[in-house]
């Protein structure tokens, strides 16, 4: 034995080096909607309680350990396109981790894809709205398939044949991921999009995508055609079904495009490649190619944006509920790390600097959830009552464009309340971060909601006297909000007149108006349904311009504890 080797013979040797403390256990196995009393009394509020037994399962689920490392496995595992099989056959397939499957069937099992269609009671866009904006907030990749499914369903009402065809798979809480092919029947079915392309983007009316009819499909009306062209961005190509658009001799269509044809064989759905995102890397996004792949028309030739704006103002909200749920993932996840975390002295939580910073993202958050739900609940009483439907377009726009540009600068801030620890990738705040931008895009940019904000007020006649009755159900709490409430209505009607002259002020105005209408609505549920000393924190620093420019300079005076005390998980 060397020496070396005698004098260390008689030491024990132990890695550890010292004791640490001041860590942060991880949030896990939190009932998503039991810990969120502004989502609960958004719930009461619009008559859900036949849902509430499977809202409180689905909201402990989805805030489990379990889920949450499924959402976990799912972002790291990234789906794999194959193209071809081991002999050279074209199968166009993108295999998943088992953690997406585990994902779309617990959603699909709980019915956030078809919730509206299946239990068709008071309530039950709002109740779907909750499992969206619970599910959301732990994973989002995946509710893009979801919502889309759930978007499609009412779209295929312009063609009863179609409908009696895909409507009762929608309807089914099955999940399965594989196509359905050589005679293996599915129960379910999950539906796709495809409208962009690479020379148009938003301008869909550009597309180049061509339509041919050959002649009648299987169903008893239906007329089938011949698709050529691509599509830029086709988000879950693994989907059985994709709406589309595509250019047939009486202009612009919308199309219905199975991935397997009835005869069992594949169609042709040529994918060229996944997209490499910034975000919502879970959920493969494709570019695909179609030459002469069959589809069959949907509603009237010819009026394709018209008939598929349906599905459109379907995922516009679940953008504004998406960004929503990111807000209040965000909050208690700062919340709950100044909580825990130490400095200085004191907890976290109790600096006064970082209460003044929570507060400030507590009231975002809460009044972006306010919103949505209200939103939500239009979808509900659209049908029967004009006003709301009149409601339900217009704020569909108003509360993409908003709550979706919040939800980046909102997110980056709870990240940096969490520090260095925030900002690794065995945290969850990176996934949020990146999720965050998403929203703003899909369906639409800002740009264009703040045309929908133009084009309705300029095209329907209620539109204005619509959004004045809403903002009217509030006044008297404050006279900010009222002056507010007022000179939001003054512009509206500034900007239609611009609108409707052709001028190009009416453009450079839109998006300001737009942001002023967005913050008077969230004002005016604030008053209605938060608290009173939020509801005025809330009109203080958004309407009375006492607000800084980033989060975190509220008022002195603001009851900071209570109002972040609605986000403790």
């Amino acid at each position: 034995m060397s020496k070396n080797a005698q004098a260390f013979s008689g030491i024990a040797l132990n890695a550890t080096t010292h004791q640490v403390s001041n860590q942060v256990p991880a949030l896990k196995d939190t009932n998503l909607l039991d810990s969120d009393p502004v989502l609960v009394d958004a719930l009461n509020r619009y008559h859900t309680a036949w849902m509430r037994p499977d809202l409180e399962r689905f909201g402990q689920k989805m805030g489990s350990a379990l889920m949450l490392e499924q959402a976990n496995l799912a972002n790291r595992h990234l789906p794999v396109l194959r193209t071809h099989d081991r002999v050279g056959n074209r199968i166009d397939e993108v295999d998943f981790h088992p953690s997406w499957h585990k994902l779309m069937s617990t959603s699909v099992a709980a019915g956030v894809h078809n919730l509206p269609w299946v239990r068709k009671l008071p309530g039950a866009h709002a109740a779907r709205a909750a499992m969206m904006y619970m599910a959301y907030q732990t994973e989002a990749g995946h509710c893009c398939p979801i919502s889309m499914t759930y978007a499609a369903y009412s779209v295929l009402d312009k063609s009863p044949d179609l409908a009696a065809h895909w409507q009762p798979r929608i309807r089914s809480k099955h999940f399965d991921g594989r196509l359905e092919i050589d005679g293996k029947s599915k129960r379910g079915a999950i539906f796709g999009m495809g409208m962009t392309e690479k020379q148009g983007g938003s301008d869909v009316r550009a597309n180049t995508t061509i339509a041919k009819l050959v002649g009648n499909g299987e169903f008893a009306q239906s007329r089938l055609f011949a698709i050529t062209g691509h599509k830029w961005f086709c988000s879950a190509p693994m989907s059985d079904a994709f709406l589309i658009l595509a250019q047939s001799e009486k202009g612009l269509s919308c199309f219905l495009v199975p991935r397997v044809l009835p005869n069992g064989k594949r169609n042709v759905f040529q994918i060229q490649r996944l997209k490499d995102k910034l975000g919502n890397k879970s959920n493969a996004s494709s570019e695909v190619e179609f030459r002469d792949t069959l589809a069959y028309l949907v509603g009237e030739e010819g009026r394709g944006v018209a008939t598929i704006i349906e599905m459109v103002t379907h995922t516009r909200l679940d953008c504004a509920i998406g960004s929503a749920s990111l807000m209040r993932q965000s909050v208690v996840q700062a919340v709950h790390h100044t909580r825990h975390r130490s400095t200085f002295g004191k907890l976290l939580i109790d600096q006064p600097m970082m209460k003044n910073v929570l507060a400030d993202l507590a009231l975002e958050s809460e009044a972006a959830a306010l919103l949505a739900m209200r939103l939500a609940n239009a979808f509900d009483l659209a049908p029967a009552n004009q006003s709301e439907e009149s409601f339900r377009r217009i704020t569909s726009a108003i509360a993409k464009y908003w709550l979706c540009k919040r939800a980046p600068t909102h997110v980056v801030e709870g990240l940096e309340c969490h520090g260095g620890n925030g900002y690794v990738e065995e945290h969850v705040m990176p996934r949020l971060f990146r999720e965050s931008p998403l929203n703003s895009i899909w369906e639409g940019s800002g740009n264009i909601m703040c045309l929908d904000v133009m084009r309705a007020i300029a095209k329907e006649a209620g539109a204005i006297d619509t959004l004045e009755a809403e903002l009217a159900k509030s006044r008297t709490f404050s006279t900010i909000y009222d002056s507010a409430a007022t000179a939001v209505i003054g512009k509206l009607h500034m900007l239609k007149a611009a609108a409707m002259a052709g001028r190009d002020d009416a453009q450079v105005m839109a998006r300001r108006v737009v942001e002023e209408l967005a913050l008077v609505l969230q004002a005016s549920l604030m008053i209605r349904y938060s608290a009173p000393f939020a509801a005025d924190a809330f009109i203080q620093s958004r309407l009375d311009k006492s607000h800084g420019y980033t989060y975190g300079t509220l008022s002195l005076g603001t009851k900071f504890d209570d109002i972040i005390g609605r986000y403790v998980p």
